[in-house]
């Protein structure tokens, strides 16, 4: 089932995203070599809880930690531990907190130090891919068209699209209908309308678009064990473009200092 906000929701949506934006900033602060990964993962429990909200993420399926780590092979789910960051790694970074009754959701995907150039530019498509699937969430588009527009840009780099993660509706719940996919054919899928919020989230891949899953159940890695990206915006659907309610406005500070 679809649930459509109400503008009281979505403010409460909005208040959720502005504490999960505003504690990617303060994680991205901490973001270099030699920094375990569960220093990040301390950081961001401590900084949503200050502000009187819950890590989305802790206990979700009985997923132990605040943030879901990945890093370089790592697509997403990778679990925060001891791994310390070295110099030209990429690291995922996703979070989601809960507020008032409402989740958020938001993935970035920092480079430690100096990364290749061909790595560099997969992270600046993969950005770009999630702002072209935004461009398309608008009432009277569909879902496909949203997916069409991820897939043609990442794939005209020859990245690989990952299929079997997709975004999702987000609300009460972390995940709610409809599914996203980061693929898709234009004009088919659900219509739509005002009031949906989804996030929306590529995961795309420098090698092969396939992938494995690790024997912990939770750690998504490429099959040829090359490095994927991920960037996730949550948006209220809107009639002639999307509202974006989290931001990457705080990273971006901290990166331009």
């Amino acid at each position: 089932m679809v649930f459509y906000k109400t503008e009281e929701e979505i403010e409460l949506i909005r208040q959720s995203a502005l504490i999960l934006s505003k504690a990617h900033g303060e994680i991205a602060l901490l973001i270099k070599e030699g920094v375990s990964t569960a220093t990040l993962d301390k950081r961001a429990e401590e900084f949503i809880n200050d502000n009187g909200a819950v890590p989305s993420f802790k206990n979700y399926n009985g997923f132990p930690y605040s943030l879901c780590i990945s890093v370089n092979s790592t697509v997403v789910h990778g679990m925060p531990g001891n791994y310390i960051l070295n110099d030209g790694d990429v690291i995922s970074v996703d979070a989601g907190v809960y507020y008032k009754g409402f989740h958020s959701d938001c993935a970035y995907t920092h480079a430690v130090g100096e990364v290749s150039e061909e790595v560099a530019q997969l992270l600046t498509v993969t950005k770009e891919s999630l702002y072209r699937g935004i461009d398309k969430a608008v009432v009277g588009s569909r879902i496909g068209d949203v997916g069409f527009a991820i897939q043609q840009y990442a794939e005209s780099f020859g990245y690989g699209v990952v299929r079997e993660l997709v975004g999702h509706g987000i609300g009460k719940s972390l995940h709610e209908s409809p599914e996203v996919p980061n693929y898709g054919k234009r004009g088919q899928g659900l219509r739509l309308q005002d009031g949906l919020v989804l996030a929306i989230e590529p995961m795309i891949n420098l090698g092969t678009r396939y992938i494995v899953q690790e024997d912990d159940g939770w750690t998504i890695r490429t099959r040829d064990n090359k490095p994927s990206a991920h960037f996730e915006h949550t948006v209220v659907i809107r009639k002639d473009k999307a509202e974006v309610l989290t931001t990457f406005d705080y990273i971006d500070k901290v990166k331009n200092q």
